[in-house]
């Protein structure tokens, strides 16, 4: 499934929207490469990013919660889930994603607690 990319400038006055039910939020690359987006989790509920990215390439992400969640990165071919990246119980984590072949690539954080969860997430293009 393909989802549309749009451009937005980070380090302005715009204010990024903040998320809060369980949505699949687009990817929008600023014309850096980089990604960032501040989420709420609702409890008992998750929240997700995604977007095509180009192989072969990099991506480094980095992301902090207020409240312990699940988190993994994954991707589908067909019926099949990939996971590179898999964590429980985490309320802080960083990583490289090497992305061999174009495809759509979702960060994804599941809230199991009662409370809801705020969320800061960092992506940046290597170049």
């Amino acid at each position: 499934m393909q989802r549309p990319f749009s451009v937005i400038l980070l380090g302005t006055a715009l204010a990024t929207p903040v998320v809060h039910a369980a949505d699949i939020v687009p990817i929008d690359w600023s014309n850096t490469g980089s990604f960032e987006r501040e989420l709420t989790v609702p409890a008992g509920k998750f929240a997700e990013v995604c977007g095509k990215l180009p192989g072969p390439s990099t991506v480094a992400w980095a992301f902090e919660t207020d409240a312990p969640t699940e988190f993994n990165v994954h991707y589908h071919e067909g019926k099949q889930v990939t996971y590179p990246a898999r964590l429980t119980s985490v309320t802080q984590a960083s990583g490289l994603l090497q992305v061999d072949a174009t495809r759509d690539y979702c960060w994804m954080w599941t809230n199991k607690t009662g409370n809801e969860a705020r969320l800061k997430l960092t992506l940046k293009q290597a170049r």
